[in-house]
């Protein structure tokens, strides 16, 4: 598995590496031989995502740093590329989303939803991308946007735009920096079971899912996996792209809205 995904030894840095998707990510990089800095705003957490990593045989190094601050961000990602070794890669795993109507939506929320969401993703992946050119170096960047980067993002638009920056980010850097060697792609989740957003009603998910072509919430682990797809040697000549890890939510479109039915009923529309 090593050999297939050609992350045996790369040194990759997880931004948002201390639970959820972020741990799962780390988690799996590891398993693929690949050696993980993890840079989380809690060092605790960091710390112990990177001695779980190490479990498989990998070097990890647990960073602490607070996204917001560019200075603090910087500083963690020039320490992970010297004391780690140069980087090869680097995925981001942070957001979050304010909620308000946008008649509400003040401008603080929006720059705080933009700069948790899309400015912290910019300055890392400048640094990481400034340090693979300057040694001309191949390398994959990957970022974690949403499905409401693709559709209208109700009471959270500050959040959805900045998504949608993201999606459009990456294609500009696929397009300056990919003739060097540099990749850069998205990860879009759909609903996710993560300890942010917990499963808390097992038969209340299940009536909901039923409206989603794949019928379940996704895993933090389905995310990781198109991750570690984007960062591997699977995808060597994949750049620009967003991946929708959904269930079939933007498939589906409109019709996530009506309940999945068997053959030979049908559903009134009006």
């Amino acid at each position: 598995m090593e050999s297939v995904f050609g992350l045996n030894r790369k040194r990759i840095l997880v931004i948002g590496g201390g639970q959820g998707m972020g741990e799962a990510t780390v988690l799996l990089l590891a398993k693929l031989g690949a050696n993980v800095a993890v840079l989380d705003l809690d060092g605790e957490r960091a710390e112990r995502v990177a001695t779980a990593a190490r479990e498989h045989g990998c070097e990890a190094l647990a960073l602490a740093a607070d996204v917001m601050d560019e200075a603090a961000l910087v500083a963690a990602i020039d320490r992970a590329d010297r004391e780690l070794g140069p980087l090869d890669g680097m995925a981001t795993i942070v957001g979050m989303a304010g909620w308000a109507p946008l008649v509400e939506m003040t401008t603080e929320m929006w720059d705080r939803d933009h700069a948790r969401n899309l400015r912290y993703f910019f300055v890392a992946a400048r640094e990481v991308g400034k340090r693979l050119l300057d040694r001309g170096a191949p390398g994959s960047i990957v970022g974690v946007a949403s499905v409401d980067a693709f559709r209208g993002a109700a009471n959270h638009a500050a959040y959805g735009a900045a998504k949608a920056g993201l999606v459009n980010l990456v294609k500009t850097m696929a397009v300056e920096w990919s003739g060097r060697g540099v990749r850069a792609n998205i990860v879009a989740p759909g609903g996710i079971v993560t300890p942010r957003i917990p499963c808390t009603d097992p038969e209340a998910e299940r009536r909901s899912m039923q409206m989603l072509p794949m019928q379940r919430r996704g895993t933090v682990d389905d995310i990781a996996k198109a991750v570690c797809f984007f960062l591997s040697e699977m995808s060597p000549y994949v750049t620009g792209q967003a991946l929708a890890v959904d269930g079939g939510f933007c498939a589906a479109g409109v019709f996530a809205n009506k309940p999945i039915v068997k053959t030979g009923e049908t559903i009134g529309v009006t």
